[in-house]
């Protein structure tokens, strides 16, 4: 059996075109998103992630284990990236009250203002890039789909 017997079996070409499309426009639309949050506010779209995940969560804190999980980094990077945020002034790391063992990962309030200062540039570029090319009605069908995949 030949390589390209065997890949027919799992994905047509139609389906792989469809799997690359994907990545591609990921791709893509995280590019310029970093480019337009870079060339702005000097901010990368990682750091960005993280400020909003921390704004979003009780008293602007999560555990650096949750906090990994929710940006989609292994804990090592994450702490890498913590690492240089909290020398910008961006977070504060704070200890476990309770364990001692764990930390927390704090927004500051200077982490806050850049946040604030970069959100219309990203917003902007979630519109431009993705939401503002889809009716009310394609969107709906896109998110469904997209579940289907992460639920």
């Amino acid at each position: 059996m030949t390589a390209g017997k065997d890949i027919d079996q799992w994905v047509t070409p139609e389906q792989l075109e469809v799997w690359r499309l994907l990545i591609r426009a990921q791709s893509r639309v995280l590019r310029r998103l970093e480019g337009d949050l870079l060339s702005k506010h000097d901010l990368p779209l990682a750091w960005y992630d993280v400020l909003v995940r921390l704004l979003e969560a009780d008293d602007r804190r999560l555990r650096m284990s949750e906090l990994a999980e929710r940006v989609m980094l292994s804990p090592s990077g994450l702490t890498r990236l913590v690492d240089r945020m909290v020398e910008e002034g961006l977070l504060e790391r704070t200890q476990a009250e309770r364990d001692g063992r764990g930390f927390y990962a704090v927004l500051t309030d200077a982490g806050y203002e850049r946040l604030r200062e970069a959100s219309g540039t990203h917003l902007r570029g979630v519109h431009d890039y993705v939401v503002g090319r889809f009716d009310d009605a394609e969107l709906a069908t896109l998110s469904q789909l997209l579940r289907r995949i992460d639920p």
